[in-house]
């Protein structure tokens, strides 16, 4: 019984965790912020939750982190103008339009002739400006993200910036699940209070 308690202190306390956590980025980012990519090469974002505008994208420079067919996310440095070599921006882009046109290009076309001629109907996609929404993932997230890059930078030889900023494009923050973790966790408090209070009382 005491096991039974001890378990169940331990996992509303980390619901309780997760549940806040939610809410604080939920209450610090109700709307997706405008912001444009010269802006985010230049200081901090003020909030997680971001719209960014004026990126250029080159698909040619976008990063498998699988180096499989199987991939179904690439990382897309996102850039202030398309002349530019450095960038500080990283896309995980799920967007099947983009992942598709990368695995037919890197995985399906085996000539020079027929890339080129791939990259010339598609350029629009390959190094079209776009506008991206999604949200700076969790330091656990990112400090992932991180250590698959700098893997591939010591196999491949991948350049990345030190301090890259990662957007996960598609991703908003939890509206019910902080709410749904409290709910549990106070539930599971309640729970915990009256056994322990029933154990004290006594016979």
């Amino acid at each position: 019984m005491k096991r039974f308690r001890i378990t169940l202190l331990v996992v509303c306390m980390v619901l309780l965790y997760l549940g806040g956590n939610d809410l604080l980025v939920l209450l610090r980012n109700p709307k997706p912020l405008p912001v444009t990519v010269a802006e985010l090469e230049q200081q901090e974002p003020k909030q997680e939750w971001l719209t960014i505008r004026g990126g250029h994208q080159n698909l040619l420079e976008a990063i498998s982190t699988s180096g499989s067919v199987e991939v179904n996310a690439f990382l897309v440095p996102l850039k202030s103008s398309p002349e530019s070599k450095d960038y500080r921006v990283l896309i995980e882009t799920r967007n099947p339009q983009i992942v598709d046109a990368l695995k037919i290009y890197h995985f399906k076309l085996e000539s020079d002739l027929e890339k080129r001629k791939y990259l010339e109907d598609h350029g629009k996609l390959f190094y079209g400006q776009r506008e991206v929404t999604g949200m700076i993932p969790s330091d656990l997230i990112e400090r992932n993200n991180r250590n698959r890059l700098a893997k591939l930078s010591r196999d491949y030889g991948i350049a990345v910036p030190e301090n890259v900023l990662f957007i996960t494009e598609g991703k908003e923050p939890a509206k019910l699940r902080g709410f749904f973790f409290v709910g549990v966790a106070l539930l599971g408090l309640v729970k915990f209070a009256t056994t322990w209070k029933k154990r004290r009382e006594p016979v």
